[in-house]
């Protein structure tokens, strides 16, 4: 059971086929066979668990769990009050409304960050629903999984999970 600060350029994955670095590239000294939990897209950063525990890994990501994640967001533009609004109640994407997604503006400016919670997680889905509202999705980081947060790690550090932060997770 690790959590990784995930680097901006790595793929969230065992192996790529086009030869992009993975992030089990970064675990080493490591001598059990781990996976992510989740994903995170080969542009955004932040915290990924990894483990070996199926049981572990399922209960986390799905959604059904409803495991919050929580994501600073910064874009090339604010939305305005009404756009805001939307995105917390969801949105349709791919012919299916997200669920609601908690969104509060931490700073104004002409390139503001966000932080936005999800319980789900689809595929790219924070790029999407910032382009749905004409918003480029400039950085993302997750920093935070249900209670753990990234705290100190620096991009391509990882650390084993305290016994009580994996019991924490499985009562979730």
């Amino acid at each position: 059971y690790l959590a990784l600060n995930k680097p901006h350029g790595y793929v969230t994955t065992a192996s790529d086929p086009e030869g992009r670095p993975t992030v089990l590239d970064l675990i080493r000294g490591v001598r059990e066979r781990v996976y992510p939990v989740g994903r995170l897209d080969y542009h955004s950063e932040g915290l990924l668990l990894l483990t070996n525990d199926g049981e572990f890994s399922n209960g986390i990501a799905s959604a059904s769990n409803h495991v919050i994640k929580t994501y600073l967001v910064k874009v090339n533009g604010q939305l305005t009050e009404e756009q805001e609004k939307q995105f917390r109640e969801g949105i349709f994407l791919g012919g299916r409304r997200t669920r609601p997604a908690a969104l509060k503006l931490l700073r104004r400016a002409a390139n503001p960050w966000y932080e936005v919670k999800l319980q789900e997680g689809r595929q790219n889905q924070i790029r999407l629903m910032f382009r749905h509202f004409g918003r480029l999705v400039e950085k993302l980081r997750r920093v935070r999984i249900a209670f753990l947060e990234l705290g100190p790690l620096k991009p391509g550090e990882f650390r084993a999970l305290s016994p009580a932060e994996i019991a924490r997770f499985q009562k979730l």
